[in-house]
């Protein structure tokens, strides 16, 4: 998707796009409630009513995507190792806080058939193999593809084109960023800015940020966002989505604001 100019009007969005807004995600299922990327911790949003998680995608050295942010086991488990030095059967070993077992990807998305999913393939090798498990699995209509690699969304891009929604580069996210301050920019890809709020203490997600996204016909999702004053003045500013570590805080905000959508 070429965000140069508008997208026309009435064009269609991409399926991930057309849930509730503003879209609420449940960052690592939840991670400040529960051990992150863990089951419990997604059922517990899908129980709240979320229909957006965010996770992340690492691989096993016999080829199987995991939902895990860290290349090891080191930060959150009982265990120790690279993902990519270990088989399937070792990571399933390893439990989150030392009670939760670490899911594969396809055991989220079989789990949960109707939530969305934003994913971050964590190293370049994720990638092959997340694409393959999505295209294999007739996925692709419900994923946002996320990453601060410009290479790796460009492989992606190349390889399926407007099956996929993308998320916008650091690049990219770079040209937006031109835009809304007027200066002139070249074209870029992608459907989704999914930013912090500042970058190393300079404002980033502003009215005009916000305004030169939705221009050029993209979104605008915001990380990781869990007090409730925030979330207010993200909501206020336009913004079409937010994650959070905390969703039922979220889910109070957006409720209080009447912004609370289920499909």
């Amino acid at each position: 998707m070429d965000l140069s100019q508008p997208a026309p009007s009435g064009s269609r969005l991409h399926p991930f796009l057309e849930g509730p807004r503003p879209a609420a995600f449940a960052h690592r299922g939840g991670a400040g409630d529960w051990p992150e990327n863990t089951m419990p911790a997604f059922q517990s949003a899908a129980d709240m009513g979320f229909t957006y998680f965010e996770t992340d995608a690492h691989v096993t050295s016999d080829g199987v995507v995991v939902a895990l942010h860290d290349d090891s086991l080191d930060r959150v488990t009982d265990r120790t190792g690279l993902i990519s030095e270990l088989t399937w059967a070792e990571v399933s070993r390893a439990r989150v806080a030392g009670i939760e077992p670490i899911p594969s990807l396809e055991e989220l998305l079989v789990s949960f058939p109707d939530v969305r999913f934003n994913i971050d393939p964590k190293a370049d090798r994720s990638v092959g193999p997340l694409m393959d498990l999505l295209t294999r699995r007739g996925d692709l209509d419900r994923v946002c593809i996320g990453s601060f690699s410009d290479s790796r969304l460009r492989r992606i891009a190349e390889e399926f084109g407007s099956r996929v929604c993308l998320g916008l580069g650091p690049r990219a996210i770079g040209r937006l960023t031109a835009r809304s301050l007027g200066l002139p920019v070249g074209s870029f890809e992608g459907r989704c800015a999914q930013v912090p709020t500042s970058v190393k203490g300079v404002p980033l997600v502003t009215r005009r940020f916000v305004d030169a996204a939705h221009r050029a016909g993209a979104v605008v999702h915001v990380w990781t966002i869990d007090d409730p004053l925030e979330m207010d003045r993200l909501l206020d500013l336009g913004v079409d989505g937010i994650m959070t570590d905390r969703p039922r805080i979220l889910r109070e905000v957006l409720e209080r604001r009447g912004q609370w959508r289920r499909p």
